[in-house]
């Protein structure tokens, strides 16, 4: 029995050194060090959201090489019928030939409805966590871009975790805070600042308010 806990102690530290090493990292801007030049297309999963976050999203995921990020998963909310009807239009224009597409379409539940409470979105936060954890190491993301809906919070914390528990190593999370966020992070900005590889700002005014906390948040003007 002593042994017993002694070697769950033991795990417990080492686990506990690997999340402190890899919040630093992240912090400082270091989590993309040391990785090698592709030589290959990054497996690239996006977050959408509804109405502006999936038409901002869209842009930007247009504007990316199909052969470089490919095979393209979207993850949506199973309750969000628009951004499915958007992202097929979207992929259909980059190929029409249906045999030749590199995408596909997974849903989840929606871990925070528009105006619901914070206490109540708890039971469906965790319910979302638990959807994305068979999506996510199927998947083995090398790459996962979001732009701060609530749907993206559960899927990030997933991929952190595998990430810490050594599942999955090569993710990297770009986060872009949405163009309406002029002077203040939206609800999944302030959770997801501290694990995401990436942080993305579209204002000058926000830059200069988060660079406090974080030393390596990128503003590119509106994306």
């Amino acid at each position: 029995m002593a042994f017993l806990a002694s070697l769950l102690l033991f795990l417990g530290g080492l686990l506990l050194v690997r999340l402190v090493q890899l919040l630093v990292s992240v912090r400082r801007g270091q989590s993309g060090t040391g990785v090698p030049p592709r030589t290959t297309p990054a497996r690239t999963m996006i977050v959408m959201g509804s109405g502006g976050h999936t038409a901002e999203m869209l842009r930007i995921v247009e504007r990316l090489d199909g052969e470089r990020y490919s095979p393209r998963q979207y993850v949506i909310a199973s309750t969000d019928k628009t951004s499915v009807v958007k992202v097929i239009e979207s992929e259909v224009r980059r190929q029409p030939d249906t045999q030749k597409q590199m995408y596909e379409i997974v849903t989840i539940p929606r871990s925070r409805a528009v105006h619901q409470s914070y206490l109540s979105s708890v039971a469906t936060t965790v319910l979302s966590l638990l959807s994305c954890v068979p999506i996510v190491l199927k998947a083995r993301p090398e790459l996962i871009l979001t732009n701060g809906p609530g749907t993206c919070v559960p899927v990030c914390l997933v991929a952190f975790l595998a990430r810490l528990l050594f599942l999955n190593t090569k993710c990297r999370i770009v986060f872009v805070e949405s163009f309406c966020r002029v002077r203040s992070l939206s609800l999944s900005g302030r959770i997801l600042l501290y694990i995401v590889d990436m942080f993305v700002v579209q204002w000058p005014e926000l830059l200069e308010r988060t660079a406090t906390t974080r030393q390596d948040v990128r503003c590119f003007g509106r994306l």
